[in-house]
């Protein structure tokens, strides 16, 4: 579908007033998985990710294909930060869609489905070979860039080693709903907000000893609760509505900080993106 005014094809700007504002569709769940012999398999340069650097899934994504080394092997690029009734679109903030030319995100959602009428998410795998979505859930595009690419690549970090995904995963079950998708609600909901920091407390102690949450080594467990932690202070306590900040938990902050000393999730965050208007991001150096 790409074509030669590829690279110049920008979506006309948001307007909420002519076009109203985006409201979540029933999601339309993509969800294939990578694999050694099924329709999609592992081969350089076949899959492209659509992001948004506002996006904490989007944000592991990014850290994991960094961190396995698949920076030129698996490309990626990003929508704009705002959207309207339309859905994620390119626009001059983070450049044109570079693979296939399309305007707004909605396009690739409508090539794979003629019929789509779904969430038009980020992250995004798509497929250059067939020009479809491939998935869009976020923790097995994660695990799928960790291990189905490393023979490709040169010396990726395996992030999700085998002998350490039972205890990733279960870390997931509670981190996941207290922390991940419980720190919006954690501003206005009294149990939210308990969850959060009870969590916040049992990391904190978990971390007193050790630089990473399993086995000793940096694995998903930390990517994926790493991204909610950079976002904290600057979005969803940026008015410190739930806690006086991130600071309180000393092990818990500064574990935080250690990773964003690591290359792949320094190069990765853009505060600018996910900033409360009018808050100041603390330093995170």
């Amino acid at each position: 579908m790409a074509h030669l005014s590829t690279r110049t094809r920008l979506a006309s700007p948001v307007d909420t007033a002519t076009f109203g504002e985006y409201r979540t569709a029933p999601e339309t769940r993509f969800n294939a998985r990578i694999t050694e012999d099924g329709p999609y398999t592992a081969r350089p340069f076949r899959y492209h990710c659509y992001g948004g650097w506002f996006c904490p899934w989007t944000h592991r994504v990014a850290i994991t294909r960094e961190l396995a080394g698949l920076h030129d092997l698996v490309t990626m690029s990003y929508v704009d930060d705002q959207r309207d009734a339309r859905g994620w679109a390119f626009r001059e903030t983070h450049g044109p869609d570079p693979v296939n030319g399309f305007t707004l995100l909605r396009e690739a959602y409508e090539a794979t489905d003629e019929d789509f009428d779904g969430h038009v998410a980020v992250p995004m795998l798509w497929d250059r070979f067939s020009s479809r979505v491939v998935s869009t859930d976020a923790a097995g595009i994660g695990v799928d860039l960790a291990t189905r690419f490393r023979h490709l690549a040169d010396n990726p970090v395996d992030t999700y080693p085998e002998a350490l995904r039972g205890e990733i995963e279960r870390l997931d079950t509670w981190i996941g709903p207290a922390v991940n998708h419980g720190v919006t609600a954690a501003r206005h909901d009294p149990a939210a907000r308990a969850a959060l920091l009870e969590a916040f407390e049992l990391l904190d102690a978990r971390l007193a000893h050790t630089d990473f949450l399993v086995g000793g080594v940096l694995t998903e467990a930390d990517i994926r609760l790493w991204v909610t932690l950079v976002r904290y202070d600057a979005g969803p306590n940026a008015d410190r509505a739930i806690n006086p900040g991130l600071h309180v938990y000393p092990h818990l902050s500064r574990y935080a900080r250690r990773l964003y000393g690591i290359p792949a999730f320094r190069d990765t965050t853009r505060f600018a993106s996910f900033t409360t208007p009018g808050a100041r991001p603390p330093a995170w150096k």
